[in-house]
């Protein structure tokens, strides 16, 4: 199996999205594994003249290395006995070995993720480009696989044929979006935007983990702040809140759905109507019921 393979089943398993880090570690073997490949294969790809001049000088350097190599190693032994005799400077060469060894490490993990990235890029644009239904997005700081935003429809009814979809109300929806543009902010703040009391919302908000508390404001009275979580850029599939659309595409979307509900409610209304108003014109006493004792009342009283 290929390290691009095994890159695309991991983010395809995974339920959360999974990080660069949590890649690298997994795979760093695999990573320097693929790149001596890669770098085995551009050297076979040479031209068999230059290949053979390469040879030949590196056979006329590997006497001086090898020679260059004992020589260093001669040179370096005697200083390790020698510090080893002494407590203090055997502490400073531990202390010394362990930031190496820790900036090594840095710098190989460093190196993989080098490696892993084109490697995701690739995967990311062979999604995006053939006609699947599904995609790799960087969604919380990580990878994962999510449908295409074209192939929503399809998606909606099948998961509405096997239970129904947990829902925001809108007040929560408008509170949360509150929030989301103007984080960190207050209760009292949200409120004043909204011009309604959502303390409500707030539990209904903070028990589903889309929001959380961000200290307190330094006012009077130091209320608390709220702001998104991770919870929130992972069920709106954004990367970040920098994704969020602006106020002019949200209007538009808001506009857009307003008419959408407006049809639907007066198509819903149409087909309700007419059997009501065959109703009255078959029945009228119905109608009567309601309007006739006023209307009789009337003109009796003027004789009377």
């Amino acid at each position: 199996m290929s390290l691009k393979a095994k890159l695309e089943a991991v983010i395809y398993a995974a339920e959360e999205p999974v990080t660069m880090a949590q890649l690298a570690a997994l795979f760093a073997a695999d990573a320097f594994e693929w790149k001596a490949q890669q770098q085995a294969a551009a050297a076979a790809q040479a031209d068999d003249s230059a290949q053979s001049q390469i040879n030949e000088d590196f056979a006329s350097l590997n006497p001086a290395s090898a020679r260059h190599a004992a020589e260093s190693q001669s040179e370096t032994s005697p200083e390790n006995n020698l510090t080893g005799n002494s407590p203090e400077l055997s502490e400073a060469e531990k202390a010394e070995a362990e930031l190496e060894a820790r900036r090594q490490a840095r710098l190989r993990d460093r190196e993989v993720r080098e490696i892993l990235r084109p490697l995701l890029d690739e995967l990311i644009a062979s999604c995006a480009s053939d006609d699947r239904g599904v995609e790799i997005r960087e969604v919380a700081g990580g990878f994962r696989m999510a449908t295409k935003p074209e192939y929503h429809d399809a998606v909606r009814l099948f998961v509405k044929s096997i239970k129904q979809p947990l829902k925001l109300s809108l007040p929560a929806l408008e509170t949360l979006a509150v929030i989301a543009y103007k984080q960190p902010v207050t209760a009292p703040e949200v409120n004043e935007i909204r011009g309604v009391d959502s303390s409500a919302v707030f539990g209904t908000l903070l028990s589903r983990k889309l929001i959380t508390t961000a200290g307190r404001k330094a006012v009077l009275g130091r209320p608390i702040l709220y702001k998104t979580t991770r919870e929130f850029l992972l069920r709106f599939g954004l990367r970040d809140v920098s994704e969020l659309p602006s106020m002019e595409e949200f209007e538009k979307l808001a506009a857009l759905e307003f008419e959408e509900q407006e049809s639907a409610t007066a198509e819903d209304s149409g087909q309700e109507a007419n059997p009501e108003l065959s109703f009255e014109f078959d029945s009228p006493d119905g109608e009567d019921s309601e309007d006739a004792p006023d209307e009789s009342l009337e003109p009796e009283s003027g004789p009377k």
